[in-house]
């Protein structure tokens, strides 16, 4: 192949040209499905996602918008393409794997790199799938071409890195956890200067443990601040930063004031950094400030579905405030900005509508209420996922303690979100809120159950 060099092998070795002869032969032989099969792709990754969580990744991807993840947007386009292809709308796929590849492209500049194996490689099984199987071996030598001159040894840091980043939009399993953490790992070792990657695999890292009130531990604190002075422009990464480092017990107003003026500036998108500034101010300023804020970027951007997502989350914050009584005003907003983000999102709005419930549920007009349970009703008769499963189950039981005074009914919805083998903080609220219940009130039957869910997680 041009551009080769004479090597002093031993003069035993095969020459060069006899063992690509022979890898071609062997490439000859091989099916059509064979070779698609040894591909790194989507195709291949085992991403199988269930049909309830398919539009819910397919409207998070749409919410990242092109200006947010600019760095990401072959990545972006790639997965969209997928999540298309299993919704069975296989022309949006085509054409999001066309942008992948005219991104990908645009972002590295020049035609053709190890980053486009992936894109080529998804084409090719799409091109499969639609019985167009010229187009599918085309696909395939364009692979060969980018792998073999000069051959390409292991795995490229750019298919790990662009492997870690989709694996991550699927599951919190734990093994898949440990295959995102090596992929980045690797790519990172790899290429140690693609400022991108290192922010996403810390930003991955710190979402494992966003729900902890503490923060994350200090070596991934230290990740964090490294990260932040490697991509200063980064104001999501800043504003995550400024909420763990609120955590630790140094919250930074005056910054987290003045990232918030430069957010308001940009175009909009779920990477702008709005969403953990506004968990920044519901905790260590004030829910007015987090209302406020949410707001003042609706004004600035009325017609951007999302800030519209994040105006239902503040309301919902201040309605549920502890020792608050919500006025009738708050209560209308939120119920208007909830109905409107359901219609918005009509396939993603499973614990929306929950939400949704339990604003009815504090509302002073009968018919409203009323309509709480309503929602409940139509939820529970679906015929959903286990993890969804847990999820209401859960909520509900909430719901019929705190809104309806109906203990037992509680009761038994808890024990069935604890029931379900996920672990999820779902079914650890559920099992923690049993737990109280046997020891506050002896009761036995929970007793019971708490003992034998114990002997089953052995």
């Amino acid at each position: 192949m041009k551009g080769r060099v004479a090597s002093s092998a031993p003069y035993n070795a095969a020459p060069q040209s006899d063992v690509h002869t022979a890898a071609d032969a062997v490439k000859s032989e091989m099916t059509l499905e064979g070779q698609l099969g040894a591909l790194q792709c989507h195709f291949t990754w085992d991403l199988e996602p269930s049909r309830a969580k398919l539009p819910r990744i397919r409207d998070k991807l749409q919410d990242i918008g092109t200006e947010g993840g600019r760095k990401w947007l072959g990545h972006i386009y790639n997965l969209q393409g997928y999540v298309h292809f299993k919704l069975g709308s296989i022309e949006e796929a085509r054409s999001f794997f066309s942008r992948a590849e005219e991104a990908f492209r645009q972002m590295r500049g020049t035609e053709e790199g190890p980053w486009l194996v992936v894109t080529y490689g998804n084409q090719a099984w799409l091109h499969h799938h639609q019985g167009e199987e010229a187009e599918s071996r085309a696909c395939l030598s364009k692979i060969d071409v980018l792998t073999e001159d000069p051959p390409m040894k292991g795995l490229h840091p750019e298919i790990c890195a662009e492997k870690a980043w989709t694996l991550m939009k699927f599951s919190r399993d734990q093994k898949l956890l440990i295959i995102v953490n090596y992929y980045f790992r690797r790519a990172i070792r790899m290429q140690p200067d693609v400022v991108e990657w290192q922010t996403s695999h810390v930003l991955w890292f710190v979402n494992l443990s966003k729900h902890s009130e503490t923060g994350v531990k200090d070596n991934i604190m230290e990740k964090l601040r490294t990260a932040k002075e490697q991509d200063p422009e980064n104001l999501y990464l800043a504003a995550v930063y400024f909420l763990q480092l609120a955590k630790k017990g140094k919250p930074d107003q005056s910054g987290a004031r003045e990232l918030a003026t430069k957010i308001l500036r940009n175009p909009v998108s779920s990477y702008s950094g709005i969403k953990p500034l506004l968990r920044f101010y519901r905790t260590f300023t004030s829910l007015d400030g987090a209302v406020a804020l949410a707001e003042e970027a609706l004004k600035l951007h009325p017609d951007e579905r999302y800030l519209k997502r994040c105006a239902a989350l503040s309301y919902k914050w201040k309605i549920w405030e502890k020792d608050s009584c919500s006025s009738p005003s708050l209560i209308e907003k939120g119920i208007r900005a909830h109905e409107e983000m359901i219609s918005l999102y009509p396939d993603s709005s499973f614990i929306k509508k929950m939400d949704l419930a339990t604003i009815y549920a504090k509302s002073e007009n009968t018919n409203t209420k009323a309509k709480a349970e309503e929602i409940f009703q139509q939820l529970l008769a679906e015929d959903l996922e286990p993890d969804e499963q847990q999820i209401l189950f859960n909520k509900y039981a909430k719901y019929l303690f705190f809104t309806q005074w109906q203990p037992k009914m509680s009761i038994k919805y808890h024990m069935k979100a604890a029931e379900i083998p996920i672990k999820t903080s779902h079914q650890k609220s559920s099992i923690q809120l049993l737990e109280k219940i046997r020891h506050r009130r002896e009761n036995q039957e929970v007793d019971r159950f708490l003992s034998r869910l114990k002997e089953s997680q052995k």
